[in-house]
């Protein structure tokens, strides 16, 4: 190959990587397919015999269950709200609000993350063949959930969903 050749090469695959997004997508958790969408299953509550059969409510086809899971009056009741109330309950707006709020935190975070990723956004030829770099990019940011466990059991905190302790 020609020296000549090669500068022709190089020039094409920069030309290439300045093809690319501007502003490239962030990975998401949701549904990027037709397929079933996995993060909709919840698991049921146990299934419990009722003080009367006579105070139950009538029963409604395709409509919920008592063992049904609810996980936004779940996470209502946790953060000190009534679940009957919504998210309109003044006791959980009190609390979520207690710190302050900034009503331009998601374009700062945007920017953010934007800028984050530009100075992280990958190599030449990662750039030419569209290498995805988004796990290497954020790689620093990761937590290790294994070694957090053990950092949570060695300062004496409970960790009882976590699976127990492999012994050696």
């Amino acid at each position: 190959m020609s020296y000549r050749n090669a500068v022709f090469v190089f020039a094409a695959l920069v030309a290439l990587g300045a093809c690319s997004s501007s502003d490239p997508d962030l990975l998401t958790g949701g549904k990027s397919g037709s397929g079933p969408d996995e993060f909709a299953i919840l698991p049921n509550q146990p299934l419990t015999q009722p003080e009367s059969y006579a105070g139950l409510p009538e029963p409604t086809p395709g409509g919920s269950n008592l063992t049904d899971q609810d996980p936004r009056a779940q996470a209502i009741a946790a953060l000190g709200g009534n679940p009957q109330a919504g998210v309109n309950d003044p006791s959980l707006t009190a609390y979520v609000t207690r710190l302050g709020i900034d009503p331009s935190i998601r374009p700062a975070l945007a920017r953010e993350d934007l800028a984050w990723r530009k100075r992280n956004d990958g190599r030449l030829l990662e750039k030419a063949f569209n290498v995805n770099v988004y796990f290497k990019a954020y790689r620093k940011m990761e937590l290790d959930q294994h070694r957090e466990l053990e950092r949570f059991r060695r300062a004496g905190v409970a960790t009882p969903a976590a699976p127990p302790e492999l012994f050696n």
